[in-house]
């Protein structure tokens, strides 16, 4: 009996990284397969994204959701503790566990797009089943080929680049102030949401937020949405001083990244 074949699989987040090696890979690795892992909580854009790239790619995308038990199970089972960078529960329940079950007991080649010029390490399987791959990294493949690469496809960027600086659930917990005000602009109804999750602290508990130090409620404030637009705008102004010619995606990004040093999972965050 002749041994099964590896499957070669790319796991797509929606952001521009891991859309940029599926484009980058599909006439250089044979019998790609492309998962998307949906956590049900994802941005309109990201659906719209990845359905853009279905097209180019000729081939589905195959959406993975966790069986029959989305965010809202696994937070009641958690008695409302939201998901943070030091408990990232939603990571491991959304994206790891309905991935290792599409995979199996398979020999996998994982490919992820993590660039070579990014310094960060990530939350991914370690069954010993799936082998996880970093071609950008191994052929010194930067930020700047990763926006040529989706420039000369046609698909560009994500649209909510414009405002967000990173893919995934739209209450995201790395998301910083700015991106939170981006999400109350460009997605009221969403704000909304993710507020409602806040009000949910088991009673005799301290409530939980999304965002460090305030809740969304008070993040919206007038006053407060003043002052975190003006911070922002003094980073920007002092960003453009420092650096020339640069493009309002990398200036943004770059500023949103520079506020915290952890970055998200290597499945959600590329």
């Amino acid at each position: 009996m002749s041994e099964k074949a590896v499957r070669n699989i790319v796991n797509l987040s929606g952001g521009k990284d891991s859309t940029a090696l599926a484009i980058y890979l599909r006439d250089r690795v044979p019998d790609l397969e492309y998962v998307f892992c949906d956590t049900d909580k994802e941005l309109p854009e990201t659906y719209e994204y990845l359905n853009r790239l279905e097209a180019y790619l000729g081939q589905p995308v195959v959406r993975l959701k966790a069986r029959g038990m989305g965010f809202d199970h696994f937070l009641a089972m958690r008695r409302g503790f939201l998901p943070s960078a030091r408990n990232r529960w939603c990571t491991e329940q959304l994206k790891l566990r309905p991935f290792e079950a599409f995979v199996g007991t398979d020999v996998v080649c994982s490919y992820i797009g993590i660039r070579a010029d990014e310094q960060r390490i990530g939350y991914i399987s370690h069954r010993p089943n799936i082998k996880a791959l970093f071609p950008f990294k191994k052929e010194g493949i930067g930020r700047e080929d990763v926006l040529r690469i989706l420039d000369r496809s046609g698909l560009g960027m994500p649209a909510y680049y414009r405002w967000r600086s990173r893919s995934g659930c739209y209450f995201c917990f790395f998301q910083q102030k700015i991106e939170w005000l981006g999400l109350l602009e460009n997605h009221p109804d969403l704000f909304q949401k993710a507020k409602a999750y806040e009000n949910m602290a088991p009673k005799g508990f301290a409530s939980f937020t999304w965002s460090d130090g305030e809740s969304l409620d008070q993040l919206a404030e007038p006053g407060r949405i003043a002052e975190i637009r003006a911070q922002f705008a003094a980073r920007e102004a002092t960003e453009r001083e420092r650096r020339h010619d640069v493009r309002l995606v990398d200036l943004f990004e770059d500023i949103v990244a520079d506020e915290s040093m952890e970055r998200a999972c290597l499945i959600c965050d590329l």
